[in-house]
């Protein structure tokens, strides 16, 4: 199964309250290979379909995620410039299915994603 994670910061506490991405497409495409433990995985994810994350300083992010074809990713790759290095959200929301931030990861499930 493959997912698309797109990201955008709905909240924005910038003097013009605009992001200076917002008019860039984010996106990662993860392809969760074909062992039943990642599919049920990725299930997890997909039903989710939307995370959200507050920096806790006006700011905030949103993770969106939908499945794709195979053909769509490569277009997909394409066309983003990247996570914005927030890749890290995407990692925790595939382990624990919820972004959690990388300081609070270990003390909540003893392991780093």
């Amino acid at each position: 199964m493959i997912l698309c994670f797109e990201l955008s910061m709905p909240n924005r506490n910038s003097w013009n309250g605009k992001w200076s991405g917002e008019n860039d497409f984010y996106a990662k495409v993860v392809n969760f290979g074909k062992g039943k433990k990642r599919n049920d995985r990725a299930k997890e994810v997909l039903d989710k379909r939307y995370f959200y994350y507050s920096f806790g300083d006006g700011w905030a992010a949103s993770v969106s995620v939908k499945k794709i074809e195979s053909k769509e990713s490569s277009k997909i790759r394409r066309k983003s410039k990247g996570f914005c290095g927030y890749d890290w959200m995407i990692d925790s929301i595939v382990s624990n299915l919820e972004i959690i931030p990388l300081s609070q990861r270990s003390s909540r499930n003893g392991t780093m994603a």
